[in-house]
C-alpha cells in the first residue's frame, strides 16, 4: 500500500478486502494510519501463510528502488485496485 509522496508499505493479511478498508478508512493504529497510507497498488496471493510470511520478509527486505520497480511491472500507473479485489 502507499500514500501519494509515495510511503510504502507491505504486509500480510488473511482478508485482504477488510484489511485494506481498515487501512483506507484509518482504523488501525500504527504506520498506515500515522502516513495516510490508503492506496492498494500490489498485491500477491498465497495458498499458505508460511508462504506469505516468506515473500512479505522479502520485500521489506528490498530497497526502495526495487519495491517501485516490482509495483511498477504491474501497475505502472500505481492505481488503486482495492475496487478490483472487491469483484
Amino acid at each position: 500500500m502507499t500514500n501519494e509522496r509515495p510511503t510504502l508499505y507491505a504486509g500480510i493479511a488473511n482478508d485482504l478486502r477488510k484489511r485494506v478498508y481498515q487501512h483506507k478508512n484509518e482504523l488501525v493504529e500504527g504506520f498506515t494510519k500515522r502516513y495516510h497510507i490508503h492506496k492498494l497498488v500490489y498485491f500477491e496471493v498465497f495458498d499458505t501463510a508460511i508462504k506469505a510470511i516468506v515473500r512479505e520478509k522479502q520485500i521489506k527486505d528490498m530497497n526502495r528502488r526495487d519495491k517501485l520497480d516490482l509495483i511498477r511491472k504491474e501497475n505502472p500507473e500505481f492505481k488503486d485496485l482495492y475496487g478490483e479485489i472487491l469483484r
